[in-house]
C-alpha cells in the first residue's frame, strides 16, 4: 500500500447525484414508528422503506381518495 495517492485526477461519479436527493419531509409520529418496527423485522433502514414504498406508490400510481364527507 502507498503512502501516498494522487486523486488530483480524479471524477465523481456523473449520475451519483440522480440518484437520490436530500429532502426535508415532516412525518407524524405514528408514521416513522410503524417503519421503524417494520425495519426492525426486514433489516431494512426505515428511510429505504419509506422510500420504496412511496416509489411503489409512483409507479402503480395510487392515489388517495380525499374526498371529504
Amino acid at each position: 500500500m502507498r503512502d501516498e495517492y494522487d486523486f488530483s485526477k480524479a471524477r465523481r461519479k456523473p449520475h451519483a447525484a440522480a440518484l437520490k436527493k436530500q429532502i426535508t419531509i415532516r412525518l407524524d409520529e405514528e408514521a416513522i414508528n410503524y417503519f421503524k418496527s417494520v425495519s426492525d423485522e426486514v433489516g431494512i433502514p426505515y428511510q429505504s422503506l419509506i422510500n420504496l414504498y412511496l416509489r411503489d406508490c409512483a409507479e402503480q400510481r395510487r392515489k388517495l381518495d380525499l374526498s371529504w364527507k
